[in-house]
């Protein structure tokens, strides 16, 4: 074989072919990309919510128990849970936009299968495995991560998951006005064709991200624990934000009964307007990856925590008060959004090569907070109402602040 660096055989050529597809690479990322991701990031996140504002609707069609209803926003969330610790790893042992169309092509027929359930326990099942396939939101983000240069990763961050935002947030609003009209099923046919859509419009756009591992689906799974085990930054932002995603989903879980009871008497477009005004929250994002980029994580945490206390104050007192209950809206989604970007951005810092494996046990954990938040909220309010709910969602935010009290600077 010839050793001279022109030859096509040299060992110097063969590795340059090797890694000279058309991946993606720092700096690499244009603004109309950063776009697509934020609306696929959105699109795809807003699958989990979907249900949240139909939950009385569907209490009566199935003729089943609030408690027993807010079972799906739970089950939903411990699919997410579950696709972020078996698939989201996945993201660095393949090709991500092939991983990409793969999961959006099972996420619409499980859209599918909710849209026709007959029973609930067929809507619950379809729930499951759509949320254990729309964690493609969570494979883009690290994608747009590994492509942005060092000095903007936090503001790229920043938008793509204030598009992952403002789709959470505009999922409830897009679900009310949708059944009020349509149905509910119709909620889920049409997300059913918006992700067949994503799938063709990712699969052209995405350049091919080549895999930065090369081990065992087996090792990956273990090697993303012992990424856990290692980085204490890791278990401490995770924890972070499973007390924030907990009391976010507590809140938009139970807030619909509070304004479809007798205190407001609001219809489900009522409560579907009403979850417009925490996409206000979304405009702290950029900020959030700005902070970030100037080293301001560490204070802008413990700020965040205390936006989200003082959320609950004002939503204890607004009980019987929209504007009250509005402002907290806002105040704790902006909360919630500043310190889940720090969060990433912190642990992206960890390991360049493992930032999949990474972000798979951060928003697993923090999904699992989401879950029990959920469930947690609509006990808690089936037991003693708003207040109690409001004392739940205080008491994390405050249980966080005094674990960041006891933080170490690096």
């Amino acid at each position: 074989m010839s050793t001279d660096p022109g030859s096509p055989r040299s060992p110097k050529r063969i590795a340059r072919s090797m890694t000279a597809s058309p991946s993606a690479a720092p700096g690499d990322i244009s603004g109309w990309l950063v776009t697509l991701l934020a609306v696929a990031c959105g699109t795809t996140a807003a699958n989990m919510y979907y249900a949240q504002p139909l939950l009385p609707s569907l209490r009566d069609v199935f003729h089943i128990s609030t408690a027993t209803v807010g079972a799906l926003v739970t089950t939903t969330q411990v699919g997410f849970a579950v696709g972020m610790l078996f698939l989201v790893p996945l993201g660095d042992r393949l090709e991500k936009r092939r991983l990409v169309t793969v999961l959006l092509a099972v996420t619409t027929l499980a859209l599918v299968a909710a849209g026709a359930a007959v029973s609930f326990a067929m809507l619950l099942i379809a729930s499951l495995i759509s949320g254990i396939t729309s964690v493609v939101a969570q494979i883009l983000v690290p994608f747009a991560a590994s492509m942005a240069p060092d000095h903007a990763r936090g503001r790229i961050v920043g938008r793509v998951m204030s598009g992952l935002l403002v789709g959470i947030l505009l999922s409830r609003t897009l679900s009310s006005l949708v059944s009020d009209v349509a149905g509910w099923r119709v909620v889920y046919f049409a997300s059913a064709v918006l992700m067949a859509m994503l799938a063709i419009a990712l699969r052209i756009a995405l350049p091919e991200h080549a895999p930065t591992t090369n081990i065992s689906y087996r090792q990956v799974l273990g090697s993303t624990a012992q990424l856990a085990r290692t980085h204490p930054a890791l278990r401490r932002r995770a924890l972070y934000q499973a007390a924030m995603f907990g009391v976010f989903s507590a809140f938009w879980t139970t807030i619909s009964f509070v304004l479809t009871g007798p205190g407001f008497h609001y219809s489900p477009v009522g409560v579907g307007i009403f979850a417009l005004v925490g996409a206000a929250g979304a405009a702290v994002a950029p900020l959030a990856g700005r902070w970030a980029d100037l080293e301001l994580t560490r204070p802008m945490t413990g700020a965040a925590f205390a936006v989200a206390i003082i959320a609950f104050v004002a939503a204890y007192f607004g009980r019987h008060t929209i504007i009250l209950i509005a402002l907290a809206a806002i105040l704790l989604d902006m909360a919630v959004q500043t310190s889940l970007i720090l969060g990433q951005h912190t642990i992206y810092r960890l390991d360049a090569n493992a930032r999949a494996r990474l972000n798979s046990a951060f928003i697993a954990t923090f999904f699992i907070g989401g879950a029990l938040g959920s469930q947690l909220g609509t006990t808690a309010y089936h037991l003693g109402g708003w207040t109690i709910v409001t004392a739940l969602g205080a008491g994390l935010p405050l249980l966080a602040l005094m674990y960041w009290m006891g933080e170490r600077r690096a």
